[in-house]
């Protein structure tokens, strides 16, 4: 792996561990953004690795999430649109503890996935 394709891994696990803390504190926005950020950057490092592409826009997130659903079945969807809640929850800050912490289990799962993946 390039150490573009590990920081967007890296990264990614890094985001979870802010999630996790943002959680402690009570600061629930804060939390679902660290959920969302893990879930885009732990895809991009997958398109990177696995396909050769650079994914440089949510539109282009969107499209390869269909792509690890296809291989990987709907669990994936799942744990996409509950990190794209994520995002607009950040924005609109309607989300509440357990939002979050469904979302961030559901995302560490995908986060796992795509690790256990690039590893092979």
């Amino acid at each position: 792996m390039s150490l573009k394709q590990l920081s967007y891994l890296e990264q990614a696990k890094q985001f979870l561990k802010q999630a996790e803390e943002e959680l402690r504190k009570g600061d629930y926005r804060q939390a679902a953004e660290k959920v969302w950020g893990a879930a885009a950057l732990a895809i991009k490092a997958h398109a990177l690795v696995k396909e050769g592409k650079r994914l440089a826009s949510h539109g282009q997130l969107w499209e390869y999430e269909l792509e690890l659903r296809k291989r990987w079945g709907e669990w994936v969807h799942d744990a996409w649109m509950s990190a794209s809640s994520m995002h607009v929850c950040f924005y609109e800050g309607w989300c509440k503890e357990e939002h979050v912490k469904d979302a961030l289990k559901r995302v560490k799962e995908l986060v796992k996935a795509i690790e256990k993946d690039l590893e092979n």
